[in-house]
C-alpha cells in the first residue's frame, strides 16, 4: 500500500513539474470577425415650436427650435438604440392613491447618425434623423473589432 502511494504521489509530482514547466505562449489564437447578417436603418423625427423659443428676434427663435428639434430626434433615436428608463411612485393612504409621480429618462452615445432633412412647418421647426447600423459598425469596428475565436493552434 505504501509503495503504491509513493508511486501516486512521485507520478503527480512529475505530472505537476512538467506542465510547470511548460512555456504559457505556445500556443497561437487565430480569430475571425463576427459580421451580422443585416444591418438595421433607424429613423427618428424631432419637433419644435418656434413661437415658444427664447430670443428678442424671430431669427434668434428659429435658430433655438433649429438646436431644439435636432436634440429631441437625437434623444428620440437615443430611445430607440438603448430603451428608456422609467421611474413610477405612488403613495397609498386608506387605500386611495394620494400621491403618483412617474419620470423617464434615456441614456447612450450615438454615433454617425445623418441628418436628413431640416424644415419649418407653419410654427414648427422639424429635423429628421437617420442611423444606418451598417455605418456604426463600421464605426466601431475600426475601434473595437468584433471578433470570436476561430482556432487554437497550440506548439510543443
Amino acid at each position: 500500500m505504501k509503495t503504491v502511494l509513493y508511486a501516486l504521489s512521485l507520478t503527480l509530482g512529475l505530472v505537476v513539474t512538467t506542465t510547470a514547466c511548460t512555456p504559457m505562449n505556445s500556443r497561437y489564437v487565430e480569430y475571425a470577425q463576427v459580421v451580422p447578417q443585416s444591418f438595421p436603418v433607424l429613423l427618428a423625427v424631432g419637433y419644435a415650436p418656434i413661437r415658444l423659443q427664447s430670443g428678442e428676434t424671430e431669427q434668434q427663435r428659429m435658430l433655438q427650435a433649429m438646436t431644439a428639434s435636432k436634440l429631441e430626434a437625437y434623444r428620440e433615436l437615443t430611445e430607440m438604440v438603448y430603451g428608456q428608463k422609467v421611474d413610477a411612485k405612488s403613495n397609498l393612504k386608506d387605500m386611495v392613491i394620494t400621491n403618483s409621480a412617474l419620470s423617464a429618462s434615456v441614456s447612450g452615445v450615438i454615433k454617425g447618425a445623418k441628418v436628413l432633412k431640416t424644415y419649418a412647418v407653419d410654427e414648427v421647426y422639424i429635423t429628421e434623423l437617420e442611423l444606418d447600423f451598417e455605418q456604426v459598425y463600421q464605426l466601431y469596428q475600426a475601434t473595437v473589432p468584433t471578433q470570436k475565436i476561430k482556432r487554437i493552434r497550440y506548439y510543443n
